[in-house]
């Protein structure tokens, strides 16, 4: 319950002052605006003051689905479900994918620029942002439609067009979290690994971010890095890996769920799960099975609807005329869920995490 409520006292602060990049802060006025939008999503629905819609809205949405993470799906349900409490009748496509399959979204955006019907709302989970930087800047170059980017935070100035909103929750403020946690957890000169994603800023913020963090607060060090590919199997090959050939180590670092599933499984087979000390990324539905079974000892629980019903709510604003009170980059609440964790207090924070995707 501590560490709970310091986790969203820390988040209360970091909203008021965080920065949308190294080039650009918010000023005070969009601080304001970012607090007052997270209420919304927080309270319950308060449906559209607009009494009908002439049509259904047309929404598409480019995400890479096809993994093993549920991040993507429960967003996907949390906004539709979120969308028809709010009373707004719609019709979405969606063009799904792997983390891998970059080329493809680079098909589907063709296909959403030249649908015979136009779209409204457009939302766009890239597979990493450096490589869709393209297909992103063709989506919002586009008059007929609103763009809103899922899981990155990070506006490039440099980019001829720019989304309208940014969807997510800082893999930097939960590789911060997580660091704090492991480290009173398990003290300092600690051996660690890395299993670690695709490189690209979000491996950036979430393995490097965190590395460096226990490096200088602990005094860890960094025995070994994989690159995973946030794929099941990237992430039981690192830990197989390390287990042949670095046996002083006895924490293992995974960026993702996928990563997380496949370094269990690799720990589980090998009778070493009881050995190393296993960190996850996200807190899906999948992971916190894991720490409930005590395979996995902790992970950065994002609240994973609030992004999902965060974008609904954007969509209200924007078909109400209000979308000057949409904050440019919306963030989600993230806390440390762990083995240590009293049952009950586990059972409230996934509740309010899938309060509209539900518990499978």
């Amino acid at each position: 319950m501590k560490r709970s409520i310091v986790a969203g006292l820390v988040f209360a602060l970091w909203v008021m002052s965080f920065s949308v990049s190294s080039k650009e802060n918010l000023n005070n006025s969009n601080n304001e605006k970012l607090k007052t939008f997270q209420k919304t999503v927080s309270e319950p629905p308060l449906p559209t003051n607009i009494e009908k819609l002439s049509k259904p809205m047309r929404i598409a949405v480019i995400y890479p689905s096809a993994d093993i993470s549920d991040f993507w799906v429960k967003n996907f349900k949390a906004m539709t479900k979120r969308l028809l409490d709010l009373k707004l009748p719609y019709e979405v496509h969606e063009y799904p994918s792997k983390q891998i399959e970059h080329s493809l979204q680079s098909q589907y955006t063709d296909q959403v620029l030249n649908a015979e019907q136009p779209y409204d709302f457009v939302i766009f989970g890239p597979s990493e942002l450096d490589l869709q930087a393209d297909n992103i800047q063709k989506l919002s170059a586009s008059d007929k439609f609103k763009t809103f980017i899922w899981a990155f935070h990070t506006p490039n100035n440099q980019w001829t067009h720019q989304p309208d909103g940014w969807f997510d929750f800082s893999s930097a403020m939960g590789a911060d979290v997580l660091c704090d946690h492991v480290i009173k957890h398990m003290g300092k000169q600690v051996e660690f690994a890395a299993n670690r994603g695709i490189p690209g800023i979000t491996d950036t913020q979430r393995s490097q971010g965190f590395i460096d963090c226990v490096q200088q607060k602990g005094d860890w060090l960094n025995i070994y890095e994989h690159f995973g590919q946030y794929q099941k199997l990237g992430g039981a090959d690192g830990v197989r890996l390390v287990l042949n050939n670095f046996p002083e180590v006895s924490m293992i670092h995974n960026a993702n769920t996928a990563m997380t599933m496949g370094a269990v499984e690799a720990l589980g087979e090998a009778d070493r799960l009881s050995d190393i000390y296993v960190t996850g990324w996200g807190g899906t539905a999948k992971e916190i099975e894991k720490i409930r079974a005590g395979e996995l000892d902790a992970t950065p629980m994002r609240m994973s609807d609030d992004l999902g019903v965060a974008t609904a709510e954007a969509i209200k604003f924007h078909i109400e005329g209000r979308a000057s009170e949409v904050p440019l980059i919306y963030l989600g609440r993230i806390t440390v869920v762990h083995n240590q964790m009293e049952e009950s207090e586990l059972n409230r924070l996934t509740k309010e995490a899938f309060r509209y995707s539900g518990i499978e």
